[in-house]
C-alpha cells in the first residue's frame, strides 16, 4: 500500500498570513483530497480555519511560536530562528511527518531552511530555483532565478541537468532542449561565466542546444533556460511586470473607445484563456531542486489559488520520485558532480524576499 503524502504549509510566510495559506490548503484538501500540515501559530490559524468548512478534510496544525520576515537575512533565518515556522516546516520533512513543504515566505530564508535541515542531494553543490514561463508553445522551465546570485560555471551545469531530470519526469517532455543564457546565439557572445559553463555543456549527456536569448524564453524554442540566479530573477520579475502592463494596457484601449468594448465582449473567451496563460497563480510556485526533499517557494503576494496549486506541485513533486531519479543521474554523470565543500554555505543564498 503507497504510504499518503502529506504537504507542509508555512502559514505564516505570506504577505497576507496566515488567512490566504489557510484558503489555499482548504481548497486544496477539497479538491483532490491531499493531507495537509498548517505550520505557525497555532491560535491564528485555527481562527482562520473557523471560517471555512473543513469536515472531512485531513488538515492539521503544527504549532511554531516564530516567524521569519521578508528582511531578516537567510542566516538568521537557520540558525537564531529555530521556532520559526518555515524551519519547523522542513524539520517535519526530516522527520517523515510530510513530504513537502510550501512557503510564501522569504525565498532566500526557505532555500537556506531547505538546505539546512534537508541537505543538498550529492552531487549537487547549489540547489536552484525554478519557475514556469509561458511561451508560444506550452511552458519554459527557467533556473535559477534567485537562489544563487554568483555561480561558478559547474553551478550552471549542474542547473542544466536538474532542468533536464525535472523536464522530463514533471513536465513530460522526452528530449529537453536545454539553452545556456547569453546576450547571443554566436559562440564569441557571453561573459567568463557562461563561456566556461559553455564548454562544459557541450559534453554533456543531455540536450543541449547551446546559447540563447532573451527572446527564446517566450518563443518556445528551448524548454529550459539556465542562468545564474541574479539574471534569472531580472528575468522573472521582467515577465511579471511586463503581464501585468499589458493587462492594464488592454484595459485602458478598451475602456477608451466604444467599437473596443464590443469587440472585447466578442473576444472575451479569447481574452480570459489569455489572462488565464500568463496568470502565475495557475502555476503555484517555483520548485527547489538539489535538495533531499520537496521545497516549492511561492510569491509573497499569493493568492488562495497560488497557494492551492503551489501545493498540488509540491504533491506532484513527490509522486514522480524526481529526487531519486535526479541522484541516479548525477552518479551517471561524473563530471557534473559537486567540487567543493559539503557544508552547508548559507551566506552563499540570496538573502531576498518574494
Amino acid at each position: 500500500m503507497t504510504e499518503r503524502i502529506v504537504v507542509g504549509v508555512d502559514a505564516m510566510g505570506g504577505d497576507h498570513a496566515p488567512a490566504v495559506e489557510v484558503e489555499g490548503a482548504v481548497a486544496a484538501a477539497r479538491t483532490w483530497g491531499y493531507a495537509i500540515i498548517l505550520v505557525g501559530d497555532s491560535a491564528r490559524i485555527a481562527e482562520q480555519l473557523q471560517k471555512h468548512d473543513v469536515s472531512g478534510l485531513d488538515i492539521r496544525i503544527q504549532h511554531a511560536s516564530e516567524v521569519v520576515g521578508m528582511h531578516d537575512s537567510a542566516s538568521d533565518a537557520v540558525r537564531k530562528k529555530k521556532d520559526s515556522s518555515i524551519r519547523v516546516a522542513f524539520n517535519l520533512v526530516k522527520d517523515g511527518q510530510t513530504q513537502a513543504v510550501v512557503s510564501a515566505g522569504n525565498s532566500g530564508a526557505t532555500m537556506a531552511a531547505g538546505m539546512f535541515v534537508l541537505r543538498r542531494i550529492p552531487g549537487i553543490d547549489r540547489p536552484a530555483i525554478a519557475t514556469l514561463i509561458p511561451n508560444l508553445k506550452d511552458v519554459s522551465l527557467v533556473l535559477d532565478v534567485g537562489g544563487n546570485v554568483d555561480c561558478k560555471p559547474q553551478h550552471l551545469a549542474q542547473f542544466a541537468l536538474m532542468g533536464d531530470v525535472y523536464s522530463r519526469n514533471v513536465l513530460g517532455k522526452q528530449q529537453p532542449r536545454i539553452g545556456l543564457l547569453s546576450n547571443g546565439e554566436e559562440e564569441s557572445k557571453g561573459n567568463e561565466l557562461t563561456r566556461d559553463a559553455h564548454k562544459l555543456l557541450k559534453n554533456a549527456p543531455f540536450n543541449y542546444v547551446g546559447y540563447v536569448e532573451g527572446r527564446d524564453i517566450y518563443n518556445g524554442s528551448v524548454d529550459v533556460i539556465v542562468c545564474d540566479g541574479f539574471v534569472g530573477n531580472v528575468v522573472l520579475k521582467v515577465s511579471e511586470g511586463l503581464a501585468e502592463g499589458i493587462g492594464i494596457m488592454l484595459r485602458r484601449e478598451i475602456q477608451q473607445r466604444f467599437w473596443a468594448r464590443i469587440g472585447y465582449l466578442l473576444s472575451k473567451p479569447a481574452f480570459s484563456a489569455f489572462k488565464k496563460k500568463l496568470d502565475y497563480a495557475e502555476y503555484g510556485g517555483a520548485p527547489l531542486l538539489g535538495i533531499e526533499g520537496t521545497g516549492v517557494i511561492c510569491h509573497g503576494g499569493s493568492s488562495p489559488k497560488a497557494i492551492k496549486n503551489a501545493i498540488r506541485m509540491a504533491h506532484d513533486y513527490v509522486t514522480s520520485g524526481l529526487n531519486g531519479k535526479l541522484a541516479s543521474q548525477i552518479n551517471k554523470t561524473a563530471e557534473f558532480s559537486a567540487e567543493g565543500g559539503a557544508a552547508v554555505e548559507t551566506g552563499a543564498v540570496a538573502e531576498q524576499g518574494s
